[in-house]
């Protein structure tokens, strides 16, 4: 009876919509299908959970920036994102949105529940915030901070890369040092919990040994977000919202938690290997606070790079889904990124590896193997396979036997989620089915008229296929039915689904006219097309001209407050460790010397034919730490068609000259 059945959860992050999804997010949600069409076909009760986190100032202001309602904005990117994942034949059971009035209850509840058990309390917060990241830094997690000439901190850049603000307002913290100790624990009883093993040893050493800070859980200086019932000037910050849906989509804090009874807690949390220390230290902390059962795996993945770099839309490296299916179609795009990419270790994307691995693996192994099998069925036994024999000679046991431990292997890896090493399991079964052909020779067989040992070759080749088409089933959702079709199968007859060699009855017609499932790719011209697409990604780089433009108006005063000094270059050379940066001196007569960094190295590849040279600059902005170094002003520059120019001044702007 399906209630008897095992239940099986899992889910993947929420996804943050302030973008287009990438092929780095199609991996994650397209292991979790695959994982759950695996489950499922092996008997569980599965429920599949993937959605969107909506909260946040970065969602705030990109909603500003285009002139919209945040809701408004969400609404059209998970429209996308939706599209997106019935375009990868993606079959989750719920999404969850952080703005579902559901979710919204619930998170209220637990904060307050939280709140009450004093788990959280109220505080204030000092800190370096990166919109961004949606995350706060202490000046010591900083990759770079910048400092005035008093030695105080006054900026810097978080380990990401992105600009950080300082950030002090009252704040509601999670007292997350409380539960080290019991965390710790928990790691020690429970092995399995964070994998791959070499993520726990990152979050022990470099989170948790350290020493746990309390972790600051509300914002007032945001508006987007969920408000704190007891407290309405203070939204809840990311981490308890976003975090709280694994339990919120089924229903925890509701009057109907049916689901949460049935499935939590969760199988597996699917996540990219950068939030795997929120979901291995914030999120176990808030259920041992709830006093609620832990997921019993979260799984860190890496990250699919480009050419082994990472992803960015900027350096126009982004390969998008879409259109990868659109071009090749849906199960070549699943099937590469489950097998190319090793799970739990990065993995690297090329236009080449992708057109190969279709060419070879898929073209030439699989689609020939089955296009020739057929077409030998028909040609040698009028379309009919016979039952497979019993008795088999060495070439039949040997492939029989080869099977056997394809099948094996596929199971224990599947069940690790090693999808790429179960993919070469099935693989390993259809070489050896190719060199089962080369073996045994069918049009000999035939010429011979040895026509009980070419039935049987026949019926083993088709029972090789047939096992090919259930073991790909969970990660290639369209070519198992088309496989099962041209052998004569029912795909939805799950009789004919016995994963065992021998474990079908055949006696079936295979189709008369066999097509090939995966035409050959010509390979220069395929990786033309997707390193043109990748391309499309990078977005247009706008001119100070234009971004000058988009800039709201200063009014006289404005200007005023900005003072602009005529500088003589007294010497000018490269930053060392920078490929960027050039460092000035400069004289300004009476005002004195001072030391300008600049990011124009590129246009000056000869620098020293600045010297001597008079320039306008900046001289009343706080100076700021680079490389090290301290640079005291701006130096004033021209830009068209991305060519950089120092704005040079005449022997009539006397050195020291004040522009006003």
């Amino acid at each position: 009876m399906a209630d008897n059945k095992k239940t099986f959860y899992i889910t993947t992050p929420i996804y943050y919509p302030s973008g287009r999804l990438t092929i780095g997010n199609a991996y994650t949600t397209v292991a979790a299908d695959t994982m759950t069409r695996y489950k499922k076909a092996r008997g569980y009760d599965t429920f599949f959970l993937t959605g969107t986190d909506e909260h946040g100032l970065k969602i705030e202001q990109k909603a500003e920036k285009l002139g919209m309602k945040p809701k408004a904005y969400l609404d059209g990117m998970v429209k996308d994102i939706k599209e997106l994942w019935k375009k990868l034949d993606i079959n989750y059971d719920k999404f969850i949105r952080t703005t579902d009035e559901e979710h919204v209850k619930a998170v209220q509840k637990i904060f307050e529940k939280l709140k009450a058990s004093g788990d959280i309390y109220l505080g204030e917060y000092t800190g370096w915030y990166s919109v961004e990241d949606e995350e706060y830094f202490t000046e010591s997690q900083l990759k770079e901070v910048f400092k005035d000439d008093q030695g105080n901190v006054v900026g810097g850049i978080a380990p990401s890369g992105h600009e950080v603000q300082l950030v002090k307002e009252p704040s509601y913290f999670f007292k997350m040092s409380k539960y080290a100790d019991r965390l710790l624990q928990y790691y020690k009883d429970h092995p399995e919990f964070i994998q791959p093993n070499s993520r726990e040893k990152e979050m022990v050493n470099n989170f948790i040994k350290p020493g746990l800070e309390d972790l600051s859980v509300t914002r007032t200086t945001v508006d987007w977000g969920i408000p704190v019932p007891s407290d309405p000037k203070h939204v809840v910050y990311v981490w308890i919202d976003a975090l709280a849906n694994y339990i919120t989509a089924l229903g925890y804090g509701l009057e109907d938690d049916s689901l949460f009874k049935k499935y939590w807690p969760a199988d597996v949390h699917l996540v990219g290997k950068e939030i795997v220390r929120f979901h291995t230290i914030y999120w176990p902390i808030m259920l041992m606070a709830l006093d609620l059962p832990l997921p019993k795996q979260v799984f860190g993945h890496g990250w699919v790079l480009i050419y082994k770099d990472k992803m960015s839309k900027s350096k126009g490296n982004a390969v998008y889904p879409e259109s990868l299916i659109s071009r090749y179609g849906l199960d070549p795009v699943r099937y590469y990124l489950m097998r190319a990419i090793p799970f739990g270790a990065d993995g690297s994307f090329t236009p080449e590896d992708f057109v190969e691995r279709t060419n070879f693996d898929l073209a030439n192994d699989l689609g020939n193997l089955l296009n020739r099998t057929v077409s030998m069925i028909n040609q040698y036994q009028k379309g009919l396979v016979a039952p497979v024999d019993q008795e088999q000679d060495k070439y039949g046991q040997d492939l029989a036997a080869v099977a056997a431990k394809a099948i094996s292997d596929y199971y224990g890896n599947m069940d690790k989620m090693h999808f790429s090493n179960a993919l070469e399991n099935v693989w390993q079964l259809i070489s050896r089915a190719n060199k089962y052909i080369d073996e045994t020779t069918p049009w000999v067989l035939n010429k011979e008229g040895k026509t009980e040992e070419l039935s049987r070759v026949m019926s083993n080749l088709a029972e090789s296929l047939r096992l090919v088409a259930i073991m790909i089933a969970p990660v290639m959702t369209e070519t198992p039915g088309k496989m099962f079709a041209q052998l004569g199968l029912d795909w939805e007859d799950e009789s004919q689904k016995d994963l065992q060699f021998g474990g079908f009855a055949w006696d079936v017609n295979v189709v008369a006219k066999p097509t090939p499932i995966f035409p050959r790719l010509k390979n220069d011209e395929e990786v033309a097309y997707i390193k043109e697409e990748m391309k499309k990604a990078k977005p247009k780089k706008q001119s100070r001209r234009e971004q000058k433009q988009e800039e709201k108006q200063i009014t006289i005063d404005d200007f005023a407050k900005v003072k602009i000094q005529v500088g003589k270059i007294l010497s000018v050379e490269p930053v060392k460790g920078s490929s960027k940066l050039l460092m000035f001196k400069l004289d300004f007569g009476k005002t004195g010397e001072r030391q300008i960094l600049s990011g124009i190295r590129k246009f000056y590849p000869d620098e020293s034919i600045l010297l001597g040279k008079k320039v306008l600059a900046v001289t009343n902005l706080k100076p700021r730490k680079m490389l090290g170094h301290e640079s005291q002003g701006m130096l004033l520059s021209s830009e068209a068609d991305g060519d950089v120019k120092l704005a040079l001044v005449g022997d009539e702007h006397p050195v020291g000259a004040e522009l006003g």
